[in-house]
């Protein structure tokens, strides 16, 4: 009989109802993140809505479609799969352009990319459409799947760098606890760089833990630096607080690309188990 380590080894050798159940739970998230960003200027314009409507729709979707038998390879699957996908890449392109508005197409310069909607953050449906398509094109035990999961976690961190850096620099970076967010974005982008260029050894994929664990402390940092002035100033209402105030959620962001990192960091390191790999630290060519 197994034991209980390798029982749950297979168990859980099939990664993407991970990544599925991780996309599914961050659209329906996206549903609360979006109507308070929107609600800043009380969705003035009717395009605004449908960011709101499709992570309602698509995380339903892909949460009953998951429920069900045969998720990735049925026809119904694959074809819900690649349905909400493309939409929502197209939702997270046409977002990006869309916050950077015509004031940074017209002048080009820095003061104008700061200071327009964060244009980065409707990439983040663009990200979750192209983990919904890994799971319906990549074959899930395959090191080349969990090579794509690294870098979509990597292109997450870089978004989070970029989002850290132009949304505090709008306030010139007044509190320089502020900084922690951009290093700690940063070390999670240099971190998993190497693997996507190089096969690394199980021990760099160790180090991981660590790397992923200060992420998801500088998480409970920062939502505690966002939070915490919501609830010092009872004399404006907290629905005014909470939407005209620093992002509540965003800090979050930190946490949850830990998590995706840390099942790509973990498929990559089942997959390296039928391939020879030293055990000292540092990067072998591929």
């Amino acid at each position: 009989m197994a034991g209980w380590p390798e029982a749950l080894r297979r168990a859980t050798a099939d990664k993407a109802p991970l990544v599925e159940a991780f996309a599914t739970a961050n659209l329906a998230f996206l549903v609360l993140d979006v109507y308070l960003a929107h609600s800043a200027n009380s969705f003035h314009r009717w395009a605004e809505w449908i960011p709101l409507g499709f992570a309602a729709a698509g995380a339903l979707a892909l949460g009953v479609n998951l429920a069900l038998p045969r998720p990735f390879d049925s026809p119904r699957g694959r074809w819900i799969g690649i349905l909400v996908a493309a939409g929502a890449i197209l939702v997270g392109i046409a977002g990006l352009l869309w916050h950077l508005g015509s004031r940074f197409f017209q002048e080009f310069t820095l003061r104008a990319l700061v200071y327009s909607a964060p244009f980065i953050a409707p990439l983040a449906f663009t990200g979750i459409g192209f983990l919904v398509l890994l799971n319906r094109l990549v074959p899930h035990d395959s090191a080349e799947w969990a090579r794509w999961l690294v870098l979509l976690a990597l292109g997450g961190f870089i978004g989070n760098f970029g989002l850290s850096l132009v949304d505090h620099a709008q306030n010139g970076f007044f509190n320089p606890l502020e900084w922690l967010a951009v290093a700690a974005a940063a070390l999670g982008v240099g971190y998993l760089l190497l693997p996507v260029l190089v096969t690394v050894t199980r021990a760099y994929l160790r180090i991981g833990i660590l790397v992923l664990g200060l992420e998801a402390l500088v998480a409970v940092v920062g939502f505690a630096a966002h939070v915490l002035p919501v609830f010092g100033a009872a004399d404006v209402p907290l629905r005014e607080r909470v939407i005209y105030g620093a992002p509540v959620f965003a800090p979050l962001l930190f946490a949850d690309l830990a998590a995706l990192a840390a099942l790509a960091l973990w498929a990559l390191n089942d997959a390296t188990r039928t391939t020879p790999v030293p055990e000292t630290t540092g990067a072998a060519a591929d």
